[in-house]
């Protein structure tokens, strides 16, 4: 799945304000554009991305079946 097809899956499934999708369609989008990037551009990129994922930390416990 590209960026694109992960994009329009959040669009049909209302999941644009699902965290962790978000953080997928950074990662998918950064690999898409890795060719074009230096390796420092890209591991800052990667590390900001990986900050934000630790930022979300355990917010789902007790709503499981509601946001998965």
């Amino acid at each position: 799945m590209n960026s694109k097809q992960l994009a329009q899956y959040m669009e049909a499934t209302n999941s644009i304000s699902k965290p962790w999708l978000l953080v997928q369609l950074r990662l998918k989008k950064l690999q898409e554009r890795r060719a074009m990037l230096s390796d420092n551009e890209y591991d800052t990129e990667l590390q900001d991305i990986h900050e934000d994922l630790m930022k979300l930390g355990e917010w789902w416990r007790g709503i499981e079946d509601e946001v998965f």
